[in-house]
């Protein structure tokens, strides 16, 4: 597989997806790619808004996408894609939309057999087993938590090591601890801003400034530093 999943698509006080741009430039390759976008996350931005703020970033490092809801066939457009992006937004609303579109299977396929996949927020989370990890407030019933499963493990996109000043409620590592206790061999990752991971046939990276924070049940949460071995996640 050959997968760039990424934590956030903006860093406080930047444009949109301004920071990992060069890593999308990169990943992408030197010749120009049309990849098929999936914005089925919005839901306050319309799909027309959307595609054209991912359209702008990627325009500036030599590539471009196509809103997959410019297709008349939806499953046709993801078999006969460069290259497939699936932006943030909700992803309870995500992954509800891909499997009215009976995309579930189609875009797995595809990832397997070696298109390239881009992906940050709920994009990054419609690739784990299932969407119990995210953030978003599940505004519509997604008809089963299942995902595409590219990944063996679940990713906490955004993932912050404390609450902000005056909240008193549950940290997220106290969500993901309950996560855990009912979900006992599942293995968690907190993706920090700024922070992603890639796949290349096979070769995994971890790209980022902050460590990942790993949890898994009835064990201390770790610290991975980039540099760090982290290949296990993915066995």
């Amino acid at each position: 597989m050959n997968l760039l999943l990424i934590s956030n698509s903006t860093m406080a006080g930047e444009a949109y997806l301004d920071y990992p741009k060069q890593n999308i430039a990169d990943f992408l390759g030197e010749k120009p790619v049309k990849a098929l976008f999936i914005p089925y996350a919005g839901v306050t931005l319309s799909w027309d808004n959307y595609e054209k703020k991912v359209k702008e970033r990627f325009n500036e490092v030599s590539h471009d996408v196509v809103s997959i809801h410019r297709f008349n066939n939806p499953v046709k457009a993801v078999e006969e894609a460069e290259a497939i992006v699936v932006g943030g937004g909700n992803t309870w609303n995500l992954l509800r939309t891909v499997r009215d579109n009976g995309l579930i299977e189609p875009i797995r396929k595809k990832v397997l057999s070696g298109t390239k996949y881009i992906g940050w927020s709920a994009g990054s989370n419609l690739t784990c087993p299932t969407i119990k990890t995210t953030n978003d407030m599940p505004i519509i019933d997604p008809l089963g938590f299942d995902a595409l499963n590219l990944i063996p493990f679940q990713i906490n996109p955004h993932y912050l090591d404390k609450n902000p000043d005056g909240h008193g409620g549950e940290t997220r590592e106290d969500r993901i601890l309950e996560f855990l206790e009912v979900n006992q061999k599942v293995t968690v990752a907190g993706l920090r801003e700024g922070c992603m991971f890639q796949v290349d046939d096979g070769k995994v990276s971890y790209i980022g400034k902050l460590s990942l924070r790993v949890f898994q049940h009835g064990k201390v949460p770790v610290e991975i530093d980039p540099n760090d071995d982290f290949s296990f996640l993915f066995k």
